[in-house]
């Protein structure tokens, strides 16, 4: 391959990693601040944990740019922190796909996504990144998990800005879609070769569900993405359903007369989580296998005609559980590839333990809400530091992420 061709063209699977990196700085009585770089010490430890990304043998890193301290004004941007750490990545060699926005919004900002400007905000904090860090930085998604985003923030009332219900998700979905369309848009006028890694949750559904019928949930997923790209047509199946909570025909035709495209379709999967039974508006997990993986892989390039990435893969469980399941995932997608289907790209994400979310709602202490994803995990000392401690799946992703470098480094 010539040093131009973009790496998902390079014709191979590519490993990569993710650092967990939810952001929602808003509190209110019984919220807390949730700041995962914080909570996990990756704020001081920063330089080790990129040393452990590049000790993997990772090829791409999800990392993510804590907007609300980058940008604590309205215009005005502190590149203190995020200065050392584009440095230290050139020094190591880590393409970043640059998390511009996984979950949360500045203070400052109103009502959050609600607020008119939304869109026109994330678009000049992405163009001001990209500008900046444009000689280390070329990959990019404009926002984490659209879908989430909306759950959370639209319908769940569980984080900013608090709303709820079907009326709820509609309005905070199509403001972030906005967001996303402006922040591509901007990026690519001054950075024309970026690539643009699109990424969403992956939920399956078994059985029947409620209140709201199987057929609205599974395509409800796919809602952000059909936006952007201007698919969203007089015969689109949600047409009705965004009709009815205050979506009119001029927003439909600007996000398709302002449609783009994704480089690469990121699809997040965990087996122990992404597919469930929705009862009363609960979602109750049900344990999968590689065969959630491969439907939801089979479904997104079949869709988009793009090629995918798996941007987040990981479970709770021990090391053999860790490995086992980058054995069977990856196998998967290694016979998916024979068969035709463009993949990419595994993530193991997050790459070391996160403090579950649901820490903002009361007063634990983070270890009680500490969840072992990693293949790296925290463990703290006598002196309140939390140790980064290399467990044994972590040897066995560097040994599979390897392999795979030397059989594209052999093809080219």
């Amino acid at each position: 391959m010539s040093a131009s061709t973009p790496w998902y063209r390079e014709g191979r699977l590519h490993y990569g990693v993710g650092i967990e990196d939810t952001f929602i700085p808003q509190e209110r009585v019984g919220h807390r601040k949730l700041d995962e770089y914080e909570l996990t010490q990756h704020y001081a430890h920063w330089r080790e944990d990129l040393a452990l990304v590049a000790e993997s043998g990772a090829e791409l890193l999800r990392w993510g740019v804590p907007w609300y301290l980058v940008e604590p004004r309205p215009g005005e941007f502190d590149w203190s922190w995020t200065d050392q750490v584009v440095e230290v990545m050139r020094e190591l060699g880590i393409r970043c796909v640059v998390d511009l926005m996984h979950y949360g919004t500045p203070l400052w900002l109103e009502n959050s996504f609600l607020n008119a400007s939304y869109p026109e905000r994330v678009a000049s904090y992405g163009r001001a990144v990209a500008e900046r860090y444009r000689d280390v930085w070329t990959d990019y998604t404009p926002l984490n998990e659209p879908h989430v985003n909306a759950e959370w923030c639209g319908q769940n009332g569980a984080w900013p800005p608090y709303l709820e219900g079907q009326d709820g998700f509609v309005k905070v979905i199509v403001q972030i879609a906005r967001g996303m369309v402006r922040t591509q848009q901007e990026i690519a006028a001054v950075l024309p070769g970026a690539t643009f890694v699109h990424v969403d949750a992956g939920f399956l559904f078994e059985g029947e569900t409620s209140p709201l019928p199987r057929w609205l949930l599974e395509e409800r997923r796919l809602l952000a993405l059909d936006l952007i790209t201007g698919r969203v047509d007089t015969g689109h199946a949600l047409r009705g359903y965004l009709h009815q909570h205050g979506v009119t025909e001029a927003d439909l035709t600007w996000f398709r007369e302002n449609a783009v495209q994704p480089d690469v379709v990121g699809l997040n999967y965990y087996p122990r989580f992404s597919t469930g039974r929705v009862v009363d508006g609960r979602h109750e997990p049900v344990r999968s296998d590689a065969a959630g993986l491969r439907t939801l892989v089979e479904l997104y390039s079949t869709r988009y005609g793009r090629p995918v990435a798996v941007t987040e893969s990981s479970l709770v469980g021990t090391p053999e559980e860790k490995v086992e399941w980058l054995r069977l995932a990856t196998d998967e997608l290694l016979a998916l590839r024979s068969e035709g289907h463009d993949v990419v790209g595994f993530t193991w994400f997050p790459f070391f333990t996160l403090v579950d979310w649901l820490y903002r709602y009361d007063q634990k202490r983070p270890d009680e809400w500490f969840m072992e994803f990693g293949l790296v995990d925290l463990v703290r000392g006598a002196d309140q530091d939390l140790a980064r401690v290399r467990n044994d799946a972590f040897a066995v992703f560097r040994e599979l992420a390897t392999d795979a470098r030397a059989i594209g480094s052999s093809v080219s």
